[in-house]
C-alpha cells in the first residue's frame, strides 16, 4: 500500500468509481467515497469485501462550494471520477459542462484546503483527446480535442473542458499536489451496481436490433477493471505523470458482431446488413438526422473513419496489461443479462 490514510474516491457509485473502490479495498486501502444520496442507498458498495472495516461513504455535491472539504480531509490521494455521462441532454451547459468543470474546480479547491493531498488522479476520457477519428493519424496523450462545442458533441466538450480546467488549475495555483489524468476509451465490463453505463448500453443496442446494419465504425474498448487498476497504479507509481490513454484495442463494428456470434450470442438481433461501404455510410449519415440531435452528431463525426491510437505510455510507465476485448465483451453481456438490462437469449 502507498498510504495508511483513506483514499478519497469522488462519485463512488459510478461504473468506473465503484470498481476503483473495490480495487482499493482488495489492496488493503482505506477508502472514503463521495455519493449524492444517503450512504445506505448504495448497498452494492457497502457489501464489497473489506467495506465494513475500511469504507466510509459521505455525501457531496459537485456544484456546492466546499462540499468536498470533509471528504478529502486527511487524504494523501484523491481519485476524482464524478462527472455526468449523458449523450442527449436538454441544456449542455447546465447538464454537462457546469457540473464537470465546476465540480473539478470544487474538488481541487478542497484538496488545497486540506494541506495533505499529494496527488489527484483525474478520470478524463478519450473525448478530451478527439471527437473525430482520423484514418491518417495515430492519437496519443499529446492530442487535445479542439473540435467539440456546446453544439457539436457536447459530452466530449464537457470532458475536454473539465480536464483543461484541471491542468489550468495546477498551472496557475501551483498546489503541493500533482495531477495525473486517465483517459479511457469505451469502458465495458461487469457492473457492481444496478445501473447501465453508456458504453455497455451501446453493446446492448447492437444486440437488440437498434442498429439496422453493420456500420463503418470502430471503437477502442477497455475493461472497467483495467481502468480501475490504472487509477490505483497511478498512485502507487511515484513517477506517474501527465495523461494516460487507457484502452486495450480498437474493434470495428463488423468484428464486434462476429465476436458476439462466436461467443454464442447469435440468438440476439445482431445487425446483418452490411452498410460499411460508401453507399452505406452515406445512407447512415442521412438517417442520422432522424436520431436525437447529439446521437446523430456523434454518428456523423465518426462513421466512415478509422480510429487509431497508441497506448504505449500507460503500458510502459504504469506496467499495465489489458484484458482481451473478447473476454471483457462476454463478461459484459452476461452481466447485462444478470441485471435485467438484456433479455436471456432465446434457445
Amino acid at each position: 500500500m502507498k498510504t495508511n490514510k483513506p483514499v478519497c474516491v469522488t462519485g463512488a457509485s459510478g461504473f468506473i468509481a465503484a470498481h476503483i473502490v473495490r480495487e482499493l479495498l482488495e489492496r488493503g486501502y482505506r477508502v472514503r467515497g463521495t455519493v449524492r444520496k444517503n450512504p445506505e442507498s448504495y448497498p452494492f458498495l457497502l457489501a464489497l469485501p473489506g467495506a465494513a472495516e475500511r469504507l466510509e461513504l459521505v455525501q457531496a455535491d459537485l456544484l456546492a462550494a466546499g462540499s468536498y472539504d470533509l471528504a478529502v480531509e486527511g487524504c494523501d490521494y484523491v481519485m476524482h471520477t464524478a462527472s455526468p455521462y449523458e449523450i442527449n441532454v436538454k441544456n449542455p451547459q447546465t447538464d454537462l459542462v457546469d457540473p464537470a468543470v465546476n465540480g473539478t474546480e470544487t474538488v481541487l479547491e478542497s484538496c488545497i484546503k486540506s494541506g495533505n493531498v499529494k496527488r489527484v488522479i483525474f478520470t478524463s476520457s478519450i473525448a478530451a483527446i478527439t471527437d473525430e477519428p482520423d484514418s491518417n493519424k495515430v492519437f496519443t496523450e499529446k492530442d487535445w480535442n479542439t473540435m467539440s462545442s456546446l453544439d457539436r458533441n457536447p459530452y466530449h466538450f464537457s470532458k475536454t473542458a473539465a480536464e483543461l480546467a484541471a491542468w489550468d488549475f495546477i498551472m496557475k495555483r501551483r498546489p503541493a499536489f500533482d495531477l495525473v489524468a486517465i483517459n479511457p476509451f469505451m469502458v465495458i465490463g461487469p457492473s457492481l451496481g444496478p445501473s447501465l453505463n453508456t458504453s455497455n448500453e451501446i453493446i446492448r443496442d447492437i444486440m437488440t436490433g437498434v442498429y439496422p446494419g453493420i456500420m463503418d465504425m470502430n471503437w477502442g474498448f477497455v475493461d472497467v477493471r483495467d481502468v480501475a487498476k490504472a487509477h490505483v497504479l497511478a498512485i502507487e507509481t511515484d513517477t506517474a505523470s501527465g495523461r494516460y490513454l487507457c484502452s486495450a484495442e480498437a474493434v470495428h463494428m463488423r468484428e464486434l458482431v462476429a465476436l458476439l456470434k462466436s461467443a454464442g450470442f447469435e440468438g440476439y438481433a445482431l445487425p446483418k446488413i452490411n452498410l460499411t461501404g460508401k453507399a452505406g455510410t452515406m445512407l447512415m449519415k442521412a438517417l442520422s438526422f432522424t436520431q436525437p440531435k447529439n446521437i446523430g452528431m456523434y454518428i456523423r463525426t465518426t462513421i466512415g473513419r478509422t480510429m487509431r491510437y497508441d497506448n504505449a505510455k500507460i503500458r510502459r510507465e504504469l506496467g499495465i496489461s489489458f484484458k482481451p476485448v473478447k473476454e471483457s465483451m462476454i463478461d459484459t453481456v452476461h452481466d447485462m443479462i444478470k441485471w435485467g438490462h438484456l433479455p436471456p437469449q432465446k434457445k
